[in-house]
């Protein structure tokens, strides 16, 4: 295993992507750039084997490193815009994140799944982005939902066309960091109470806590929304 690894370049940009929920209908999309030439004849693997792509990325394959990043793009998009609510922040984000990711891969021992190990790095990226540039402390990321405002225009102006799901993603939007990164990571990534407790540190009670306060508070809010209609 080689202890250096290249060094590479990530452009950020956004692509077309009808089907995230993201602000705009984008999401994130990575073009990597790397600093040395393309080794001839290699191939680009077919599927998806989160063992093999780390051992080639780790041995120095950086071509195999754009897998990863198509792999993972998404959920890495997912829990920075979350957390941050702009798209020009998390652009910034999303690109330290793989820098980082590519830069520690030589430490990643299988322990955990390679989306975890990835979201926990976004997840931390995030937040000391937050700290440091929004002077967000940790209080402020866990707000609780008593203390949350919820906008009244929202069905009136951004909903012209009765769209429940951009209502919901509004409100979701609106509730505190911690609940709706939480959210993010259970209903829209897929992951478990305990990969979850990983990414974001939270104790698993308070990861279920967190959920069912959260999903309670959008199910009357919506019931309440789709009555005055």
């Amino acid at each position: 295993m080689n202890k250096t690894m290249p060094a590479i370049g990530l452009l950020f940009t956004c692509v077309d992507d009808p089907v995230d929920g993201g602000p705009g209908g984008k999401v994130a999309g990575f073009y990597v750039l790397f600093l040395q030439p393309f080794p001839l004849g290699l191939r680009l693997l077919g599927m998806f084997d989160e063992q093999e792509v780390v051992l080639r990325i780790q041995r120095g394959d950086v071509r195999a490193f754009t897998v990863l990043v198509n792999q993972y793009e998404r959920l890495v998009f997912h829990v920075v815009h979350r957390l941050t609510l702009d798209q020009a922040d998390a652009q910034d984000i999303c690109q330290d994140v793989f820098l980082k990711v590519y830069n520690r891969l030589n430490t990643f021992a299988f322990e955990s799944k390679l989306s975890t190990w990835i979201a926990r790095i976004a997840y931390l990226t995030a937040i000391d982005y937050l700290r440091k540039y929004r002077k967000q402390t940790t209080t402020d990321l866990t707000d609780t939902l008593e203390q949350t405002y919820f906008t009244t225009e929202t069905p009136e102006q951004a909903l012209t066309q009765k769209d429940v799901s951009a209502y919901v993603n509004n409100l979701i939007a609106q509730l505190p960091a911690q609940y709706r990164t939480v959210l993010t990571l259970y209903h829209l990534d897929e992951f478990s109470y305990p990969e979850i407790e990983q990414i974001t540190g939270l104790p698993e009670g308070t990861v279920k806590n967190y959920l069912f306060r959260a999903r309670k508070l959008l199910k009357d809010k919506l019931d309440s929304y789709l009555k005055d209609e």
